[in-house]
């Protein structure tokens, strides 16, 4: 693994040249009662849904500020929702269904998509509040130089993987959710030969203390659901 990591937020000026690279947002609809469940004793369902959708504007606005490339909206459970057509709509993004039994299917199913067209692929979530435009060119600059790149999560998990080259058993086998999921997919890469590099630790949001923090931090402005 390379110890140093990309600067958050990039020196102006040009993407190095190479393949394309994509970014594809992973996504729910923001459906009362079934998002951000674990906030739902704070903000009830539909304040909980409220902030979901916030959140998945957030990651596709970071996206499209990020000029890196194509932009792709992974749906889940599939695309129906108006909320995810109005959001293709605005920022320009590519509606696609997630496929697979667990987080780690449906995250291969999208790198395997993009890396079969010969693309690379950045890979974020939208529960991180904390990302930036300059980390997505971060991560898309470190995959002209690295198979695979990933921001770490304060949780032990991480907000972000961007692949160049895959392995089939990088995501499998891993207890997602749990504290072990950073440490298991850096034994994975370590083990599939894959060369990487880490970007900085950002925090996401699940828990009621994650959204104090939120709210402290004003990432969100107006939007934010009170």
């Amino acid at each position: 693994m390379t110890s140093s990591a990309p600067p958050a937020d990039p020196l102006p000026g040009p993407l190095p040249r190479q393949r394309e690279v994509r970014i594809a947002v992973f996504a729910k609809a923001p459906v009362a009662g079934e998002v951000k469940t674990r906030l739902i004793p704070v903000l009830g369902p539909e304040g909980a849904a409220r902030l979901h959708g916030e959140l998945v504007r957030h990651a596709l606005a970071a996206a499209r500020d990020a000029g890196v490339g194509p932009i792709e909206l992974w749906c889940a459970p599939d695309s129906s929702h108006p909320f995810l057509a109005r959001c293709a709509t605005e920022f320009g993004a590519r509606l696609r269904v997630q496929r697979g039994r667990d987080l780690g299917e449906r995250m291969a199913h999208a790198f395997d998509a993009a890396l079969g067209d010969n693309a690379a692929l950045v890979l974020i979530g939208a529960d991180c509040p904390a990302l930036t435009s300059g980390l997505l060119r971060s991560a898309a600059r470190a995959l002209a130089s690295h198979d695979a790149v990933i921001a770490p999560a304060e949780d032990g998990g991480y907000v972000l993987v961007g692949l160049a080259a895959s392995d089939p058993g990088i995501f499998s086998g891993i207890a997602w959710g749990g504290a072990g999921v950073m440490e298991a997919t850096r034994h994975r890469l370590e083990g599939a030969g894959i060369r990487w590099t880490e970007l900085e630790t950002l925090w996401d949001i699940d828990r009621p203390e994650d959204y104090a923090r939120l709210a402290a931090a004003g990432l969100l402005g107006e939007a934010l659901p009170r």
